[in-house]
């Protein structure tokens, strides 16, 4: 057990007024503690982010060569696209990763990062939610390096990777201002839970308030990003008086307001424009090309790794990596 570890295991000993040997018996769940015991610590566990070793037994506490992933979602090739570029370079120097999927849920998010924590790995990667005081403090408090991906216009709590998803969404309303567009909508899935969307949409907006516009509509449902959802949405824009040019929150929902376009023989650009996020192969593919901005997700996973094995190795690293983006003019704007 590190010194480290001994004195967490004291803060909570003394925390739940108990000896350092009743915290232990606890933690290992042996036998003849009392209920109310059990209560304490357990508490007293909670209040400090200790973290249970489960590799103390068998391979006497050390650090295994897995690698903690966190994400939010597989539903769409983002997140795939990213873990694919941190398994590839994670790979090349012996480690492997574990993943853990929150569905944008913060007490889930911080419940896997409990669980993952327990087994020690050497470093961790996630892609955060809106992180809760009780997940910041158990990766504050993390034994290993802890790596935030996809943004980087928050403080992270020890290093970060990806771009500024603000910047992001202004840069994409810079160029189609420039183009000439001054009527636009909004569309979004839940953005009660995807904080990166919602930063792209600011960014956005506070570029049009740069040029006297807003958003004339917006519309947004708390359910996952999809193509469906994007068409639904999009139909009901139309149905009630679309502007000039929507801006989705993401390629997949834009990708339904090409389709819902295409079925009611709509022309595009030319009499409805759409926007999207993320670069995805699909919205390339697509009849009308998307307009998007492509986040670079196989490089924020490979940087990522980069950064864990910087650090496990001893090397300096930077708090925070800006990989950036690139706006792809596409055809549909």
């Amino acid at each position: 057990m590190s010194a480290s570890s001994k004195v967490r295991l004291a803060e909570v000993a003394k925390l739940a007024q108990v000896s350092e040997i009743t915290v232990s018996r606890v933690v290992r769940g042996a036998a003849n503690v009392s209920p109310d015991t059990v209560r304490r610590v357990e508490e007293a566990l909670e209040q400090t982010g200790y973290v249970r070793n489960r590799l103390a037994g068998s391979f006497g506490g050390r650090t295994s060569n897995q690698i903690a992933v966190i994400l939010p979602s597989l539903s769409n090739i983002v997140f795939p696209d990213v873990l694919y570029g941190l398994e590839e370079r994670l790979e090349t120097a012996g480690y492997h990763p574990i993943l853990g999927v929150s569905n944008y849920d913060t007490a889930r998010e911080a419940r896997l990062i409990a669980g993952l924590l327990e087994w020690q790995p050497a470093g961790l990667v996630i892609a955060t939610t809106d992180l809760s005081p009780k997940a910041r403090t158990l990766l504050t408090r993390a034994p290993c390096p802890v790596v935030e991906i996809m943004e980087i216009d928050a403080d992270p709590v020890d290093m970060a990777v990806g771009l500024s998803q603000v910047q992001a969404g202004k840069s994409m309303a810079y160029y189609l201002l420039g183009r000439g567009y001054d009527s636009f909508g909004y569309i979004g899935h839940d953005l009660t839970r995807d904080r990166r969307a919602v930063a792209r949409r600011d960014g956005f907006r506070a570029a049009l308030r740069e040029a006297g516009l807003d958003f004339e509509t917006s519309l947004e449902e708390a359910a996952p990003t999809s193509v469906a959802l994007g068409r639904k949405l999009t139909a009901r824009m139309l149905d009630a008086g679309a502007p000039r040019l929507i801006y989705y929150s993401n390629d997949d929902m834009a990708m339904g307001g090409q389709f819902e376009a295409l079925a009611r023989g709509l022309s595009m650009p030319d009499t409805l424009a759409l926007a999207g996020f993320n670069g995805l192969d699909l919205g390339q593919a697509a009849p009308i090309p998307l307009t998007t901005v492509e986040s670079r997700r196989g490089e924020i996973g490979a940087m990522a790794a980069d950064q864990i094995l910087k650090r496990l190795a001893g090397e300096q690293t930077a708090r925070s990596v800006d990989i950036g983006f690139k706006l792809i003019s596409g055809a549909s704007a």
